[in-house]
């Protein structure tokens, strides 16, 4: 199981477990993690929802020997089938329609997903060690997960600048000063601080948890779908057979 479930009352651990491969997301793992959200919302006995990772990564995003093995685009496919689809699409799918309060503890590195899924949790608190890197101008590819979007909003305009466009790791200090993370705790209690503040929201009515989620992501649900689709059509632009300059250019309107 690559993903493990545990209970504290009402608040769910959801635990990324494939350490060998620093939690890398490959089909299955996406589609399990969906899963287990879905698990979770449905569950009126869970009010709150932590994620966090074995080992020493939170997640390193997309599993990399995968998407050499498939093609480029292929965790951006969505067959249907049970669930709706599968892989990346799905889960994206399953956290931005998540409607319960959910909590991010990052336990060490964040590369790619691992960082660009920290806009879409309520609550950030980072281990000490932590470390957080956006590879995509660094690999050649577009933003992912509406970051195109929600990072200027959540960091402002210039230091999401040089998030994106750098591919630069960013320690935990600096997730916190720039409000992409709520706190810093030593490794030690990372765990037990997140899990603490966690039972302060489950302690609430979860039909207002729930209000109070919708009223803070509805406004801006249709520009994180219109920011999702353009990322896409990016990254399959820049990962296309044959893709080069002229062919994002065309994608973008430039006439010059």
């Amino acid at each position: 199981m690559a993903v493990h479930v545990r209970d504290h009352g009402a608040v769910r651990l959801l635990t990324l477990d494939r350490p060998e491969v620093l939690n890398a997301f490959d089909s299955p793992q996406y589609d399990l993690l969906s899963e287990r959200m879905a698990d979770a919302s449905a569950d009126d006995a869970v009010s709150v929802v932590v994620l966090t990772g074995e080992g020493r990564a939170f997640t390193t995003g997309q599993d990399l020997r995968e998407m050499a093995s498939l093609g480029a685009t292929a965790d951006l496919e969505t067959p249907e089938g049970e669930g709706g689809g599968h892989g990346f699409t799905r889960f994206m799918d399953a956290l931005v329609s998540f409607d319960k309060p959910l909590m991010a503890a990052v336990n060490g590195m964040g590369v790619g997903l691992g960082l660009t899924v920290l806009a879409h949790c309520d609550l950030v608190l980072m281990a000490g060690s932590a470390r957080l890197k956006a590879p995509f101008t660094e690999l050649g590819v577009a933003p992912e997960a509406a970051s195109s979007l929600l990072f200027p909003q959540l960091l402002g305009w210039q230091r999401a600048s040089w998030l994106l466009f750098s591919s630069e790791w960013i320690d935990a200090e600096t997730a916190v000063r720039w409000g992409l993370a709520y706190e810093q705790v030593p490794d030690e209690d990372l765990l037990e601080r997140t899990l603490a503040l966690a039972q302060v929201w489950a302690s609430k009515p979860l039909v207002s948890l729930k209000a109070t989620k919708a009223a803070m992501v509805g406004a801006r649900s249709d520009a994180v779908a219109s920011a999702r689709a353009r990322e896409d059509d990016l990254f399959k632009v820049l990962t296309g057979s044959g893709a080069n300059a002229e062919a994002l250019a065309e994608f973008l309107g430039d006439d010059s």
